[in-house]
């Protein structure tokens, strides 16, 4: 069946508009699969009035969830269980969402279903195993489709068929780049000397995301000004930068400010700490990494499972070893005294970047969805050995003990 036949209910579950990553990629997605679809429509939960709104902005009819804005386990609960009593529920073929739970309840009520998410679930919360498994090999179950290969092989090894995984990087906008500032005139226009070094980093200013590790390399590096953009607040992070003249806290911005602040770095930085990935497990392969790519700035970041994906070492970036301070230290001198070096990463950056745009991301989702649905994988009966389930109440215990004295529900990688 050719996608363009193919009638698809997009399901998101938190209340828009959100400046959120998960609603940035989920709707972004939506947008530039639609138009190949047979038909679409989003069904999320919405402020009254606001449904008209969002369906112009997104091309399509959008349907107010009959669910609370809050709290949120109550909406997530209230999305799914009311989805499958909609309309456009019924006139869908394929459910397509972010949400386990939806998921579980369209799969149950008699559609298929595409999971798009980032998570290594089985890993971050090992007690889901056995449920998860069920699910992701149900016939009606299409699809998982991975934002990273690191993700693809935790749902590997918990069994899920090969023919139901898919790693689908995300994207950017090219827009979002499509008028380029000349370094100079970007910095100028921030108030920043031309001859002055800048490292730019974008993103959550919080302790999440490894900014400790760069406070220190700014220590050791006064000559270079460093830009966090992305505050929301009154912070630890901003508490420890405010007696180093060299680091500037941004609040956040909307996205032609951003790029502004793109253009005047010369270093691009993604913090190279294993803290996102393996501590907290809320960033897997960040979605600055491809709008960082277009940006024609060098770009350094850690050594990490997740960013291997997309990043080269001396290719199109330079990666140095997590949680290194000397190591980030050297990274950042290199890049800001070797144009030699920074020519070539940029130039390799632009050139991968060309196939890594969102409407790259949604031709490719349209053809490997319409081909699973002309052919589901149907899993062949079978459970795990003693040895698996041995390893599941193992790390199930972890998990428990990991929850009950640290309050994470995230697991970290053994």
């Amino acid at each position: 069946m050719p996608a363009s036949s193919i009638r698809v209910l997009f399901a998101f579950e938190n209340p828009l508009p959100s400046a959120e990553a998960d609603a940035e990629v989920f709707l972004t997605t939506a947008r530039y699969l639609a138009p190949a679809l047979g038909g679409a429509a989003l069904h999320v939960p919405v402020r009254p009035g606001q449904s008209d709104e969002l369906s112009v902005s997104l091309a399509m009819p959008v349907i107010g969830a009959w669910a609370p804005l809050k709290p949120a386990i109550l909406r997530h609960f209230a999305c799914g269980a009311t989805l499958v009593w909609r309309r456009a529920f019924r006139q869908a073929e394929i459910v397509y969402t972010r949400n386990l739970w939806v998921a579980w309840m369209a799969i149950h009520f008699g559609r298929f279903v595409v999971f798009d998410h980032y998570r290594p679930w089985p890993d971050q919360i090992p007690p889901l195993q056995p449920w998860l498994r069920r699910l992701m090999t149900h016939r009606r179950f299409l699809l998982n489709i991975c934002h990273s290969q690191y993700t693809l092989e935790k749902y590997r090894a918990l069994g899920v068929p090969e023919g139901k995984l898919v790693c689908i990087h995300n994207g950017f906008e090219p827009a979002r780049m499509a008028r380029p500032l000349p370094v100079g005139e970007a910095k100028r226009l921030l108030g920043i000397p031309p001859e002055r070094k800048t490292v730019v980093y974008t993103g959550r200013v919080n302790r999440r995301k490894g900014l400790e590790l760069v406070l220190q390399a700014a220590r050791a590096l006064p000559d270079l000004q460093f830009l966090f953009v992305g505050s929301y607040g009154d912070g630890p992070i901003e508490a420890e930068a405010r007696d180093l003249p060299n680091v500037t806290i941004v609040p956040w911005q909307a996205e032609e400010a951003l790029a502004r602040y793109i253009h005047a770095a010369d270093v691009l930085l993604i913090p190279p700490s294993s803290r996102p990935l393996l501590t907290f497990g809320s960033t897997v392969l960040p979605l600055k990494v491809f709008l960082y790519l277009a940006a024609g700035r060098p770009i350094l970041a850690g050594n990490t499972p997740d960013l291997r994906d997309v990043l080269r070492d001396g290719e199109n970036a330079l990666l140095c070893p997590p949680d290194d301070v000397a190591a980030l230290v050297d990274g950042l001198t290199r890049l800001t005294e070797d144009t030699a070096l920074a020519a070539r990463l940029v130039e390799g950056a632009r050139e991968d970047s060309r196939s890594l745009t969102w409407a790259a991301r949604a031709e490719r989702i349209a053809r490997v969805m319409a081909a699973r649905l002309d052919d589901p994988v149907v899993t062949p009966p079978g459970g795990w050995t003693r040895r698996e389930h041995a390893d599941w109440r193992r790390r199930s215990l972890g998990w428990l003990r990991h929850v009950l004295r640290s309050g994470n529900p995230v697991l970290p990688p053994e």
